[in-house]
C-alpha cells in the first residue's frame, strides 16, 4: 500500500508559517523520491501559472525545504545547459559591487519596492538528480539566486525593500 502524497496546490501568501522559518536541508536520500518529485512538478506547475514568475522557492508552496525552481524564461531563450532546479543552494561568492534592483514576489502580490543586491554571485547547489554545479552569475539571474535564496532563509523581499509600492495589475483597459 503506498503512501499518498498531501501537498499544496498553490502559492503561500505572506503570513504562512514557511515563508518565515528558514528552510531545512533536502537530504541525499531524498533525491529521487515520490514526494520531492512532487514538490517540483507542483512548483514548475505554479511558476508556470503566473505571466510575471521568473522563480519559486519550495516556501512559497508551504514546503519549508532548500529548493527553488527558475523559469526557462528567466534564461532569455538560451536554454543550453540551463540548469532550472537547485537544491540545497548556497552563495559562495558575492561581489561588493552593489545595485538597487526592483523587486516584486509571488507571495506578497502586487507590492515592488527596490532592494541592495551584489552585482554578481556564485552559488553552488545540486541538481534534481544529486549533481553538483557552481554557477556563477550577474544581472537578472543574480537577482534571482539572492532573491529565492532570501526565501530558504526566512526572509521576505519586503523587509529589506524601501520604495515600497502596491501595483496591482489593471483588470480592466478603458478603450474609447
Amino acid at each position: 500500500m503506498s503512501k499518498q502524497i498531501q501537498i499544496e496546490n498553490k502559492i503561500v501568501n505572506k503570513g504562512h508559517p514557511a515563508l518565515s522559518a528558514t528552510a531545512r536541508e533536502i537530504k541525499k536520500d531524498e533525491f529521487g523520491t515520490a514526494k520531492l518529485n512532487a514538490v517540483i512538478k507542483l512548483m514548475k506547475e505554479q511558476l508556470k501559472s503566473q505571466d510575471d514568475g521568473v522563480a519559486i522557492a519550495a516556501p512559497q508552496v508551504g514546503e519549508s525545504i532548500r529548493l527553488f525552481v527558475v523559469s526557462p524564461l528567466a534564461f532569455h531563450g538560451n536554454q543550453k545547459d540551463s540548469q532550472t532546479i537547485f537544491i540545497n543552494p548556497k552563495i559562495i561568492k558575492s561581489s561588493k559591487d552593489k545595485k538597487h534592483m526592483l523587486e516584486g514576489c509571488l507571495s506578497v502580490r502586487w507590492l515592488y519596492g527596490e532592494v541592495e543586491r551584489s552585482k554578481q554571485v556564485m552559488i553552488e547547489s545540486y541538481d534534481e538528480h544529486g549533481k553538483l554545479h557552481v554557477r556563477g552569475a550577474g544581472g537578472l539571474m543574480a537577482q534571482i539566486f539572492q532573491h529565492e535564496i532570501d526565501h530558504l532563509n526566512g526572509i521576505l523581499f519586503d523587509s529589506k525593500a524601501t520604495n515600497l509600492q502596491d501595483m496591482p495589475p489593471e483588470s480592466e483597459v478603458n478603450i474609447k
